[in-house]
């Protein structure tokens, strides 16, 4: 214990990938499930308050930052590691096992970074980690979306980098506390936490990314990537005004498209984007109710979004296709992946008795006690069509619907045994929240369970249903296609070839400018002065020669420019 306790929590994830990559078969399999059980019982050592330093290149980085907001999330990396492995435990992929074990390690170390530098670090690798289990599918689509999410994670990366060193320059501190929007510093360090929660606009890397990783792997990016910036967020920014309106509209407009999508784990993208714009909506309302809340619901969003991945990656993996029109009628074949999944449905859509309704709550009550009327609106008709997509949609389609003739076995033991795990949290956490509560960063003043809460819950979850079975029956609600879901990527594609073609030719302009309105007349004076008036060849090699040079130079300048400044 006292060996272990000496270790940061990441230590522990990264020593048991490095095992993992040096074994095979079952062996790395039990060796993966007990690494996050090891790090559950180093964890319990810690208390708030609790640091670990080192030095690097002159600065004092803290390894480890203990305290209640941190702690919370620590916990649940571990358990959300610990049942996406045992989900994965039928796995003889060195590829995905690795960069599970390494990506769950990347995600406790930022969560218990206490510096700024320590911080990009570990967003970085979280970014390098994941990107494997997208490739591992080892599909065409697979590595293009692999190269794209990789591009915009990193430029995530390098706009925390450049938020980090004006910082740093600014105030000469790297400590990862309370920032605040102030300067150009911390809108650069809000900017790359964005771009990692999924903000509007730059969302696409989500439901195009995740959609396309192996069946396990999409559980474990469910789990992290989205979660750490939630984190990073209500560590920085709470209060944040604009971050109301953000989460307000994160929660809205994935509902629309989602409605439309036939992959059921896009859709399941579209609905991890509506569920964390209430965690950024309460962490923008800043009160300690709403931050309970947004944090609260990280937590439970983590284990049922987790579930409803797990349901569609057993479904995958048995039916080989994610599509809803070329599903349904498996809860013949799967019946028991059918009823956990009906499980993760109930807990997102905020059933009663599930873990949604005790923790969704909360971001809505802390937006009419501060007067955002509007924004509590937005988040009821959220919750509204998050029942449709995902409370309704995701188990309609894939387990009821029509008989698609798909007849195959039910879920690995493996997979029904980590579903199981889920569902168990979820009806706990609904049933008994006090536990959950008894973890938040704030004491909680808040009782879910109120008559006037659980019958408004109820009727609105009524009436959802109601408007989905109309629609069906009236064929108003938009079937089950093979389709693309251009989302916003629209504005890329018609923006972004013209304003490469309009850089293109005005680089181009400029280029030619340069050259013969500096270079060549640079050439004929060197020519003039050296009294040269030899062959059009060695004309032609002085002016590549000349040409070079100034390009060479200006290069020089430029990158001595910056670095003095």
């Amino acid at each position: 214990m006292a060996i272990l306790n000496s270790l940061p929590p990441f230590a522990i994830f990264y020593i048991g990938g490095l095992i993992a990559v040096l074994t095979r078969g079952h062996l790395r399999s039990i060796i993966l499930v007990i690494v996050p059980v090891l790090g559950a019982w180093n964890l319990m050592g810690f208390e708030p308050g609790s640091h670990m330093h080192t030095q690097l290149l002159g600065f004092d980085l803290t390894l480890m930052r203990v305290d209640k907001l941190s702690l919370l999330f620590g916990c649940l990396f571990h358990l959300a590691a610990f049942i996406g492995l045992i989900f994965a435990f039928h796995l003889r992929d060195p590829v995905q096992q690795a960069a599970s074990i390494l990506y769950a390690g990347s995600a406790l170390g930022a969560v218990f970074a206490g510096d700024l530098i320590t911080l990009f670090i570990f967003w970085e690798l979280l970014a390098l980690t994941s990107a494997f289990l997208i490739w591992a599918r080892r599909t065409e689509r697979a590595y293009r979306a692999t190269v794209r999410y990789l591009l915009i994670q990193v430029s995530s990366g390098l706009i925390l980098l450049a938020g980090v060193l004006i910082h740093i320059q600014q105030t000469g501190s790297t400590t990862f506390e309370y920032i605040g929007l102030g300067g150009t510093a911390s809108w650069l360090i809000f900017i790359a936490f964005g771009i990692k929660c999924a903000f509007p606009l730059l969302h696409n890397w989500l439901t195009d990314a995740y959609p396309e990783s192996t069946p396990t792997g999409s559980v474990f990016l469910s789990a992290f990537t989205t979660k750490v910036a939630v984190y990073a967020l209500a560590r920085a920014y709470p209060g944040a005004e604009p971050l109301i309106y953000i989460g307000a509209t994160m929660t809205a407009f994935p509902i629309f498209f989602a409605v439309i999508e036939n992959d059921l784990r896009r859709v399941l993208g579209y609905s991890m984007i509506n569920q964390i714009g209430f965690m950024v909506c309460g962490i923008g309302l800043g009160t300690e109710l709403a931050l309970n809340g947004a944090v609260s619901h990280a937590f439970n969003d983590v284990i049922f979004k987790g579930l409803l991945f797990m349901s569609m990656g057993a479904v995958l993996l048995r039916a080989g296709t994610m599509d809803g029109s070329h599903l349904g009628g498996l809860y013949k074949s799967m019946p028991i992946t059918t009823t956990l999944c009906i499980v993760g449905a109930a807990s997102i859509s905020a059933f009663p008795l599930f873990s949604g309704f005790v923790s969704k709550s909360m971001v809505m009550a802390a937006a009419v006690e501060e007067g955002h009327p509007w924004v509590w609106a937005i988040l009821l008709f959220a919750s509204a069509g998050v029942f449709h997509h995902a409370g309704i949609k995701i188990p309609f389609f894939a387990f009821f619907a029509h008989d698609s003739g798909i007849r195959c076995k039910e879920a690995p033991p493996n997979m029904l045994i980590a579903m199981v795990i889920a569902a168990a949290i979820c009806i706990f956490n609904g049933c008994y929240p006090w536990v959950l509560y008894s973890m938040l960063p704030f004491d909680v003043d808040y009782v879910p369970y109120t008559a006037s809460h659980v019958l408004s819950q109820l009727q609105l979850l009524f009436w959802s249903a109601m408007a989905f079975t109309i629609l069906k029956l009236t064929n108003l609600y938009p079937p089950e296609l093979p389709s693309i879901n251009i989302d916003v990527e629209w504005v890329y594609r018609r923006g972004g070839p013209i304003a490469v073609n309009w850089a293109l030719a005005v680089g181009g302009r400029i280029d030619r400018a340069f050259r013969v309105g500096v270079l060549r007349r640079i050439d004929r004076l060197i020519a003039t002065i050296m009294h040269f008036h030899g062959p059009t060849g060695v004309m032609a090699r002085t002016w590549e020669i000349g040409n070079s040079v100034m390009v060479i130079t200006l290069v020089l300048a430029l990158f001595l420019v910056l670095f003095y400044a």
